[in-house]
């Protein structure tokens, strides 16, 4: 039996569903996005963008006197002559050679050690592979000023005992690169193997078991599943570091102190530092500024580009 309920009179008070005006659903489910992506929408405008920007703007000026200079330097526009000037510095064009030596030693050393550390550290027990991961994590924690310094003192000849050690002068025109690839290794090599050693925790248990069934020994694992499983972290290691090779910054301006190899352009930085800071030539900087990131963000995707073809 099909039983109908009453419909309430017309003024009763009784309040139906289909009385009730739609709630705007659809526009908050449109505003939710918006509020969730703002902060951060507003921290990339105002610690990226504005920068970016000013920093375009600045490299399209520069300041001249005019007349008889009684009026001070005035701000003129000058295009892309900034750029040219930059890309036609000698010293410039060395420090981007300084660069590219010190990443071509420091990236495969870097990274292969510390994937090495990483797989020995996780066929170690619990115990053991604590102790050493807070042990070669504890040289990234010491910041990169007093890591110089310390680094510096070992190196000066009289007072560090390095400098009797090596069989190269640390300090001289031909020692202060591997010098410097030394300083920069000891630093961020721990960094990287937590890294690596939270990406092989990661590894399925069972494949690594399957392995062993099969017969196939540490080192065979180590090279046939977990590295190839751990590809795209150590691609994304390898972006990392190619753009902190080219931003090489603290390591030679604390030998500059200890050593007259290290000149005040040595690397783009350190040549854009000395563009800003010390010749007033903020248009100078700013598109050398610009012209390293440039070259940070294509190399950057390039190697982004060569991973997923590998991973392909």
């Amino acid at each position: 039996m099909t039983v109908i309920a009453p419909r309430p009179a017309a003024g009763s008070g009784q309040d139906t569903g289909a009385s009730r005006p739609a709630r705007p659903a659809g526009r908050r489910a449109r505003l939710a996005p918006l509020l969730l992506a703002g902060p951060f929408a507003l921290l990339l405008v105002g610690t990226v963008l504005v920068p970016i920007g000013y920093a375009i703007y600045l490299s399209l000026f520069t300041e001249r006197l005019s007349g008889l200079g009684f009026d001070g330097p005035r701000d003129v526009f000058v295009w892309l002559d900034n750029y040219g000037d930059v890309l036609g510095d000698a010293a410039f064009l060395e420090g981007v050679g300084n660069v590219a030596l010190y990443a071509a030693v420091h990236v495969p050393l870097m990274l292969g050690g510390a994937l090495l550390l990483a797989l020995l550290l996780d066929g170690a027990t619990v115990r053991l592979r604590r102790t050493w991961s807070l042990a070669v994590f504890l040289p990234y924690a010491v910041p990169g000023v007093i890591a110089g310094l310390i680094w510096a003192y070992l190196y000066s000849p009289g007072v560090g005992p390095l400098d009797d050690v090596l069989p190269w002068d640390p300090l001289g025109a031909n020692g202060v690169l591997p010098s410097i690839v030394t300083m920069a290794t000891w630093q961020w090599m721990g960094y990287n193997v937590i890294i690596f050693s939270t990406a092989l925790r990661a590894v399925p248990r069972d494949v690594l078991e399957a392995s062993t069934a099969d017969g196939a020994g540490p080192i065979r694992t180590a090279l046939s599943i977990k590295v190839p499983m751990i590809r795209p972290t150590v691609f994304v290691a390898l972006v990392f570091t190619v753009i902190g090779s080219l931003q090489l910054f603290t390591e030679p301006l604390v030998l500059r102190a200890f050593s007259s190899s290290v000149t005040s352009t040595w690397t783009p930085s350190l040549y854009v530092y000395e563009a800003a800071f010390i010749s007033n030539d903020y248009g100078r900087a700013a598109a050398a500024s610009l012209l390293l990131a440039l070259a940070s963000a294509l190399l950057s995707a390039l190697v982004m580009r060569l991973s997923t073809r590998r991973s392909r």
